[in-house]
């Protein structure tokens, strides 16, 4: 992890789709950047999936080009339907958002911190940065604890 401290951003932060149909908007989020190794994340974006955390205080405006795939029992996907945008992968238990990390206009620079699903990464490619490595059961293992 980086030595600077990271900061939560107060204000809010907008992004939107490539179309411009969908906007995006986090009420407050750290500036940490996750990835996610699973195989359904690289399946969905061919490569990992770069997100925040952008908690449950997220508004989408455009809701009639917003298309939601039920990727599993305890989470959904949302993407814009004419622009096939990623905007989203959201946890059903308490709606919390985590928002592909491309997708967000940033005054700031965030920290690469974590990877999850670490035993699914493919050993073809590898990051530089020293990150806290989480595999899938210690993942699972702290949502239930919250």
């Amino acid at each position: 992890m980086s030595s600077r401290q990271v900061q939560s951003k107060q204000g809010p932060v907008d992004g939107q789709c490539l179309c411009g149909k969908v906007k995006v908007k986090v009420a407050q989020m750290a500036l940490r950047v996750g990835v996610c190794h699973c195989q359904y994340c690289r399946t969905w974006t061919g490569g990992p999936l770069f997100t925040f955390d952008a908690g449950t205080e997220v508004k989408l405006d455009g809701a009639c080009f917003i298309s939601i795939f039920q990727s599993s029992d305890w989470a959904e996907r949302g993407f814009c339907d004419h622009c096939g945008t990623h905007l989203f992968y959201r946890l059903k238990q308490n709606g919390q958002y985590f928002i592909p990390a491309g997708l967000l206009t940033l005054p700031d620079d965030p920290v690469f911190d974590h990877q999850i699903f670490i035993e699914q990464k493919p050993r073809w490619y590898c990051f530089a940065n020293p990150t806290r490595e989480l595999t899938g059961a210690e993942v699972f293992a702290s949502f239930s604890s919250d």
